[in-house]
């Protein structure tokens, strides 16, 4: 699975003209599913982000978890970071897990987040979703379980 982190201050995910999900301090979490994984890549990778020391301390240094900020986590699915950009101009996205399989990793992984502690606020899979978002830092970070 890969993943694009983004600590932030406020993070909001619209459809069709109504948010379905919104946190204030927390995790943007992108997240695609790829050929071939399995519940033990979410479970992986909740773990990880859950644990990531990516949030301030006392003396301002990225010292604490998200469960230790006491973050939330807003989850929304993007294919598109299984781009494959290597040839040409227009990006393949052959390496995407299959739709059905995809909802259903991205569902079981926000649960995941959701058991390591973190509320969680998610998109709909597979809709046109606008994201807004203050990026807190700025901190993002690429995770990806098969490197």
């Amino acid at each position: 699975m890969r993943a694009l982190l983004q600590r932030v201050s406020h993070a909001s995910v619209t459809v069709e003209g109504a948010v379905l999900g919104e946190i204030g301090p927390g995790l943007l979490i992108l997240v695609c599913a790829m050929h071939g994984d399995t519940e033990a890549e979410a479970d992986r990778l909740a773990a990880k982000i859950a644990k990531m020391r990516v949030f301030k301390d006392d003396e301002g240094r990225m010292n604490l978890s998200a469960v230790d900020a006491r973050a939330s986590a807003l989850v929304v699915s993007q294919f598109t970071l299984a781009a494959d950009t290597k040839r040409g101009n227009r990006p393949g996205f052959s390496s995407a897990a299959p739709p059905d399989e995809a909802k259903r990793l991205y569902e079981y992984f926000a649960g995941r987040v959701q058991a390591e502690g973190l509320p969680v606020a998610m998109g709909r899979f597979g809709a046109d979703m606008k994201v807004a978002l203050i990026n807190d830092g700025p901190v993002t970070i690429w995770l990806d379980t098969a490197e």
